[in-house]
């Protein structure tokens, strides 16, 4: 019994071990299986973008070479396409006499007036009894008269204000249509001085045809000095050519999967040289060909072309003129070419007599023919540096985008610092790289230069700061011709931008002994509604503000109506110090305040029915302060005279935020202005602040 009992025992034991192997070995399994799998998907996952990876680069070689045969198509075809350009006329240059219609704006629109009916339907609860109802109409009448009242005198004040405005526009109108028609007259002198042969005339008319031709792509250069032989009837001038680097030296990428590089292949030396020698060819054939088309009186019988680059003298390191082609060409010889199936450098070497160099890139010069400064009387110089001082400065508006990129080069190695134009395409944003060598100031800056007339937008300034992060720059600077909206110095604040307008650059080029200015040319943009007065009235509030803590800020004002400024221009702060129509001032503050404003209330915009008053941190003066040390403020509502007439208490700052409003004067149906404590803040300082009342920023 004793060893059956332990036969069944050891045979269930045995089961159990068996039975637990089995186990075991079916975990075991399905962990391999569960590896495996997981080891086939992360292959799966890895193939499948390894082979995304590589198309993306594949495509992106792709792209690049296709690039870089674009531009070379584009060299190859600049003569044809040059000759597609219409002819230039002495009537492009004239100005029309349309101006930008009058436009008031809000001003237009009359103030609507209460209507009685209006009233009494507030009052038609009351139901009981003839003296309740006479009580209401009585109630109803007196505020419809009030409400009658205060409607005429806005309305009054906008008839008024209309009124100057038109007249402010009547004047600007009159001095436009003035400058427009003294231009337009002395086209028609110049076309007259044209057919008596003069000199100046030539010269003058036909630069400007070759600066204002629309046949040379943005990327070429068009400086030009010229001179007339009326004798002759020949116009001479010398011409700047593009430089070597113009011609791709690349000639593709291909991807290589091996290395998971991009490997650029260049161009032949000797392809790019003939590349570059047909591109010279066809500029002097374009020079020609413009300078004959644009001929509509009858003054040329031959031009002389000297083709020239500016660059380092390889042997000397100094800045030297090469001039690599020239061409004599007479109008009878050229007249008989058809351009668009010549070989552009058997044109001009065999055909039309002319030279080319045969190592252009290597600066190899020829032989010039003759120059502007031999046929006598006066060279006039277009698009390069500065000429004899007695000349007139340039106008910056027209000046060639190349020219004023250069000129603006030129500035910063004025003022202590290397500076170099980058190249027209791949550029990255940046048209000037400089660096200040000053030790704690100084590091890389890169430059934008904008050749506008009008306000350049917020987001021309984001790009920028993008463009300096991208780049690794230490600031970034935006030049222009034109102006910069308070959205811009808002944004630009605080950051490592800096912001030149058109004025601010002309200051500089003086400085600096550079020529440079604003004007001359059309400036037919109406004036925007500035009714109010200029000088400050004598009618004004002072608001001061103050505060303790060691903080600093800027204290701001925007006009509004409801939570929505007026315009970027009725918000008052470090770089607009003052509402178009004056009514808003910034002013020096006197103890014990630390910040102040002038306002007129009663010279206030129509349309605008509060003012709102904001402080923001001071990041210049501390980047890293928040607004936690701003309390015990109240601003102080004084006279014009000085005299305090009351205290406004505003709320405490927290701790990070970085903007606050303060609080707002709001305008009352009768006329009265009321103080609406703020309080809300913004921890994205004023950037954020703005946002909410409608100014631009980024």
């Amino acid at each position: 019994m004793s060893r059956r009992s332990g036969g069944l025992i050891g045979d269930w034991a045995e089961a159990q071990r068996r039975q637990q192997q089995t186990q075991v070995i079916q975990q075991r399994e399905a962990e391999r299986r569960l590896l495996a799998y997981e080891r086939d998907r992360q292959r799966t996952h890895e193939r499948d973008a390894n082979r995304s990876h590589r198309q993306f680069r594949e495509a992106e070689a792709l792209r690049r070479t296709a690039q870089i045969d674009a531009e070379v198509d584009a060299l190859k075809g600049l003569l044809v396409a040059g000759c597609r350009a219409p002819a230039f006329r002495i009537a492009a240059l004239a100005r029309p006499e349309q101006l930008e219609p009058f436009n008031p704006g809000a001003l237009a629109h009359p103030v609507p007036m209460p209507r009685i009916d209006q009233f009494q339907q507030q009052s038609s609860g009351w139901t009981l009894g003839s003296n309740h109802r006479a009580q209401a109409e009585r109630e109803a009448h007196a505020r419809y008269t009030e409400a009658w009242q205060a409607a005429s005198a806005a309305e009054a004040q906008r008839q008024q204000q209309l009124a100057a405005y038109r007249q402010q526009y009547d004047r600007w109108a009159a001095e436009q249509l003035a400058g427009v028609r003294a231009h337009n007259s002395g086209l028609t002198e110049l076309a007259a001085a044209l057919r008596t042969g003069d000199a100046e005339a030539a010269v003058e008319y036909f630069s400007a045809a070759l600066y204002a031709s629309t046949a040379w792509p943005e990327a070429l250069p068009r400086q030009v000095a010229a001179a007339y032989d009326p004798s002759a009837r020949q116009l001479v001038l010398d011409w700047e050519l593009p430089g070597y680097a113009v011609v791709p030296e690349a000639s593709a990428v291909q991807y290589l999967p091996s290395t998971d590089q991009d490997r650029v292949k260049p161009r032949r030396v000797t392809e790019r040289r003939a590349l570059y020698r047909d591109l010279l060819a066809q500029c002097m054939l374009l020079v020609v060909r413009e300078l004959f088309a644009a001929d509509e009186f009858g003054v040329l019988d031959s031009v002389v072309v000297n083709g020239f680059v500016d660059c380092h003298d390889p042997a000397t390191g100094q800045e030297a003129r090469f001039v690599l082609s020239t061409v004599p060409a007479a109008r009878s010889a050229f007249e008989g070419l058809r351009l668009e199936q010549v070989s552009a450098v058997d044109c001009l070497v065999s055909g039309l007599g002319g030279q080319l160099s045969g190592r252009p890139d290597q600066l190899t010069a020829v032989r010039p023919g003759r120059r502007p400064d031999e046929v006598g009387g006066g060279v006039v110089s277009h698009g390069g540096q500065a000429g004899d001082a007695d000349e007139d400065e340039p106008d910056l508006f027209f000046m060639d985008p190349i020219a004023f990129e250069n000129l603006v080069a030129e500035l910063f190695r004025a003022m202590g610092m290397e500076a170099v134009t980058t190249q027209r395409s791949g550029d990255g944003g940046v048209d000037v790289e400089a660096l200040d060598p000053a030790p704690i100031r100084g590091g890389r800056i890169v430059v934008q230069v904008k050749r506008y007339r009008n306000t350049v937008p917020p987001t021309a300034v984001r790009d920028l700061y993008g463009t300096v992060q991208d780049k690794g720059a230490n600031k970034g600077v935006l030049v222009t011709t034109a102006s910069f909206g308070p959205g811009s110095y808002a944004f630009a604040n605080g950051k490592p931008l800096e912001l030149v307008p058109g004025t601010d650059l002309v200051e500089l080029l003086h400085q600096y002994g550079l020529r440079g200015r604003l004007g001359g040319g059309p400036a037919q943009r109406a004036p925007e509604p500035d009714p109010g007065p200029a000088a400050p009235s004598a009618d004004h509030n002072v608001l001061g503000m103050s505060w303790t803590g060691a903080v600093a800020l800027d204290v701001c004002a925007l006009v509004c109506t409801g939570n929505r400024v007026l315009s970027e221009e009725h918000f008052v702060f470090f770089n607009n110090p003052r509402t178009p129509d004056g009514s808003v001032r910034a002013r020096a503050h006197a103890a014990p305040d630390k910040a102040a404003l002038e306002v007129s209330f009663d010279a206030l915009p129509g349309p605008a029915d509060r003012l709102v008053l904001v402080a923001a941190i001071d990041p210049e003066v501390d980047p890293n302060a928040d607004l936690a040390g701003f309390t015990d403020a109240h601003i102080r509502l004084l006279s014009a005279g000085g005299e305090e007439l009351g205290r406004l208490d505003v709320s405490d700052g927290r701790a990070g935020e970085t903007a606050l409003v303060l609080g707002s004067f709001r305008r009352r149906s009768n006329g009265d202005w009321d103080f609406v404590i703020g309080g809300k803040g913004y921890r994205g300082g004023l950037e954020d602040l703005l946002g909410e009342y409608g100014v631009e920023v980024a």
